[in-house]
């Protein structure tokens, strides 16, 4: 009797110790802070709002910024914090934006509900909140994230998309990240907002013999092409932007996709997408369609936000501010 007690209480305990560190997406909520923190979501649009309000280039940076921070480590806000080594510091984020934002919202969050919300959800809130802010779909995302503890600037590399890559290389990294040819298109559309640095296409030009900036890639079309020498001209200096939309470059619209269609996308990795039959196909259809690129976005985001979730005590933590880890 005795003996079959405590095997029955050892199988519990191993039950309970499979639940705790097996986490998911599922173990996320959109009410998860109904009762602890009920105006968290007002609080983070709020400063999102006030933010891009004053400075047009906000929404685009956070929607970036949650990107880069989802494709490393999952969506642990692991890319906002701060020190020698971490992701912050690799090349391909030295550029990134939006954490005065982020760490705003934090700040006045843990005024109103200290130690419950974590900066991942803030994140994750305040990049859903730019697409809103710029006329693009409301999204209602799950909640419930914890902080990651892990920051290392060697894990941003193999796990982010360059510009330089071609349409197998971005559908291989989505695949790895659980996510399909159709989030790739999807998500690239996040593209018809904020601002690139003329570095990041600049492989699609060379100097010719007098130093001016010619086009090597045909598939531009030539008046755009013609524009993006002059501003990204050999005067032109390494903070020098151009909108990666040239036609509405502050409204979430499905503008993006008619670029792409008419040779003006900006990246060579945005391009790159109309030379696969099914990426092209898609392009066509939320071209023609901003509804159903919007319905799309949603399925999308939510899926993107998802990745490499940590939930359990033993997998993250409530960071009390957000450019480091607590401890």
């Amino acid at each position: 009797m005795h003996q079959g007690l405590r095997t029955l209480l050892a199988l519990v305990l191993v039950l309970s110790s499979i639940s705790v560190s097996s986490s998911s997406s599922s173990d996320l909520s959109p009410d998860f802070y109904a009762f602890t923190c009920p105006n968290v979501q007002l609080f983070v649009r709020n400063t999102v709002s006030f933010f891009s309000t004053n400075d047009g280039t906000i929404p685009g940076k956070l929607l970036r910024l949650v990107f880069h921070d989802c494709m490393v480590e999952g969506c642990d806000a692991s890319v906002l914090i701060q020190g020698n080594g971490t992701e912050r510091t690799d090349p391909a984020n030295l550029s990134l934006g939006g954490f005065d934002v982020v760490e705003s919202a934090k700040r006045l969050i843990e005024v109103m509900c200290p130690g419950i919300v974590s900066c991942a959800d803030i994140l994750v809130l305040a990049a859903r909140d730019a697409v809103e802010f710029t006329g693009g779909p409301s999204v209602q995302v799950p909640l419930g994230r914890k902080d990651g503890r892990v920051s290392l600037a060697s894990n941003v590399r193999p796990n982010i998309i360059d510009t330089s890559f071609s349409v197998e290389e971005m559908a291989k990294t989505f695949s790895s990240k659980g996510l399909s040819m159709e989030d790739l298109v999807v998500l690239s559309g996040g593209h018809t907002i904020g601002l690139s640095h003329c570095t990041s296409f600049s492989d699609r030009f060379q100097k010719d013999a007098n130093g001016s900036m010619v086009p090597i890639d045909t598939s531009m079309e030539k008046n755009f092409a013609s524009e993006l020498m002059k501003k990204c001209s050999a005067n032109a200096t390494a903070a020098t932007t151009v909108s990666c939309d040239p036609v509405t470059p502050n409204q979430f619209d499905n503008q993006y996709f008619t670029n792409l269609l008419d040779g003006k996308g900006l990246l060579r990795s945005d391009s790159e997408l109309v030379n696969d039959p099914k990426a092209e196909a898609l392009i066509d259809s939320f071209s023609k369609s901003q509804n159903s690129f919007f319905d799309s976005w949603a399925e999308s985001f939510v899926k993107m936000t998802s990745i490499g979730v940590k939930t359990g005590d033993n997998e993250g933590e409530i960071r009390t501010v957000c450019s480091s880890a607590n401890g």
